[in-house]
C-alpha cells in the first residue's frame, strides 16, 4: 500500500510526530523506551510543582484506602467490573455522598513512588474532554495505588459489539460511525491538545466506554506512565497493549509514537465495520487477526460489502461503508510514516458521522475519502 496525496500538506508535521523513540531489543513483550519530555512522558517538573503547591488537590481528590475499600465492599467479587494485566477495576459507592464511581486498583508491582504517582494523577485529572472519562481522584496510601474514575453504567464498546444478549439490538451503522468519530476526537485531544501530549498506547474496545446515547469515552489514558517504576524514568518495564491492536513497529521493536495509536484506532474502526474482534483465537488461523484478514478485501473495492458486519443486515449506505473502510485502511498501513495523523481521521469521520446518507463528499474531503479506494482499484 502506498502513500496518500491527501496527507502531503501535513508531511513535515507527520514526520516530526512520528519520529521514533529510542529502540530496544526485539522481544515479546518488549519494554517501551520513551524520550524525556516526549508525548508519553506526562510527568514534568512543572506538574510536580503544581501538585506539591496545591497539596495534591488540584482537580483530583485524595481518598484514603479505607474509604475506597468501604465503597467497593472490601473489593468483593460482586463489585468487580473487569480485570487485566494492570489490575482490577471495581464499581464503588462512596459512603459519605452516595456517589457511584469506578475504582481501578493498580498492580503494585512496578508502580511509581507516592509523590510521582500523585503528581501524574493530578496532571491527568486536569484533562477535560467529552470523549474522555474524567478522573475523580486517587489513593496512594502506603504501597496502594488506586485511580478513581466517573462511572458509566452502559458498559464498554466490546460488550456492545461482541456481547450482545438475546433481545438486544446490535449497534446500527449510524451509531457505529458516531462512536468512531468520538473515539477519534478523544484521541486527537490527547495527541494535539493535551500539554504535554499523551500517547494512549492501549486503545482497544474494552477501554472505550459508552453512555446511554452511545457517546464514547476513552478510559485509562495515561496508565502506562502511572505504572512506570524503577530508577530510570524513561523506561517502562511493561508493555500496555493488546494483541491485535498493537502496531507492527511497537510489537516488534517497542517503538512508541502517535502513529502507533493511529494504527490501533484503525483496528477499532475495522471492528465497528466488521463486527469481528481484533484478535479471535476461535477463528481459523488465517482469520484470527483482523488486520490480516481484511487485506484481500482491501485490494478489491468490489468486495468491501463482504466486510460488513452481518448483524447490520445490509442496512448501511454503501458509499459510507466504502469511505469508512478507506479511512481504516489508511490507519493500518504497515509503515508508520504513511499513516495519517488522527486529526485527518477526525476530519473524514466528521462527515461520515454527521452527513445524511449518500450525501456528496465536500471537495476538501474528496482526496481523503477516495484516494485509498482509487489506489486499490488500480
Amino acid at each position: 500500500m502506498g502513500c496518500f496525496s491527501c496527507f502531503s500538506s501535513r508531511k513535515s508535521k507527520a514526520k516530526k510526530k512520528n519520529a521514533p523513540m529510542d529502540r530496544i531489543s526485539p522481544s515479546l513483550p518488549p519494554p517501551a523506551r520513551v524520550a524525556k519530555n516526549s508525548p508519553l512522558d506526562v510527568s514534568n517538573n512543572k506538574a510536580e510543582a503544581v501538585a506539591v503547591e496545591a497539596g495534591i488537590s488540584n482537580g483530583a481528590k485524595a481518598f484514603n484506602f479505607r474509604e475506597l475499600a468501604t465503597a467497593t465492599k472490601n473489593f468483593r467479587q460482586e463489585c468487580l467490573l473487569g480485570e487485566g494485566e494492570i489490575g482490577r477495576i471495581y464499581k464503588g459507592t462512596l459512603q459519605s455522598t452516595g456517589q457511584i464511581m469506578a475504582v481501578r486498583q493498580l498492580d503494585r508491582a512496578g508502580t511509581q513512588g507516592s509523590k510521582e504517582f500523585q503528581a501524574e494523577v493530578v496532571t491527568l485529572s486536569q484533562l477535560h474532554h467529552p470523549n474522555l472519562i474524567q478522573i475523580i481522584g486517587y489513593c496512594a496510601d502506603g504501597e496502594q495505588r488506586l485511580v478513581v474514575y466517573e462511572y458509566l453504567p452502559s458498559g464498554c464498546l466490546e460488550q456492545h459489539l461482541f456481547g450482545i444478549s438475546d433481545g438486544k439490538r446490535p449497534l446500527d451503522w449510524a451509531a457505529r460511525m458516531k462512536i468512531a468519530f468520538g473515539v477519534a476526537q478523544g484521541l486527537e485531544f490527547l495527541h494535539e491538545k493535551a500539554d504535554p501530549p499523551i500517547i494512549y498506547r492501549d486503545l482497544k474496545a474494552s477501554n472505550i466506554l459508552l453512555d446511554e446515547h452511545n457517546n464514547p469515552k476513552l478510559s485509562e489514558y495515561g496508565l502506562a506512565k502511572l505504572l512506570q517504576g524503577g530508577s530510570n524514568p524513561n523506561v517502562s518495564p511493561r508493555v500496555v497493549s493488546s494483541y491485535g491492536y498493537c502496531a507492527p513497529e511497537y510489537e516488534r521493536h517497542g517503538v512508541v509514537s502517535v502513529k502507533a495509536d493511529v494504527y490501533s484506532f484503525g483496528v477499532i474502526l475495522l471492528e465497528l465495520i466488521t463486527g469481528r474482534r481484533a484478535f479471535d483465537s476461535e477463528r481459523p488461523t488465517e482469520e484470527q487477526t483482523l488486520a490480516n484478514w481484511v487485506q484481500p478485501f482491501l485490494r478489491n473495492p468490489k468486495r468491501f460489502p463482504e466486510m460488513a458486519d452481518p448483524l447490520l443486515g445490509n442496512e448501511y449506505p454503501l458509499t459510507s461503508l466504502n469511505q469508512a473502510i478507506g479511512v481504516a485502511s489508511m490507519c493500518i498501513q504497515e509503515e508508520p510514516s504513511v499513516r495519517p495523523l488522527i486529526t485527518d481521521a477526525v476530519a473524514a469521520l466528521s462527515f461520515l458521522a454527521m452527513a445524511p446518507p449518500e450525501s456528496p463528499v465536500p471537495p476538501h474531503l474528496v482526496p481523503m475519502l477516495s484516494s485509498k479506494m482509487d489506489q486499490n482499484s488500480l
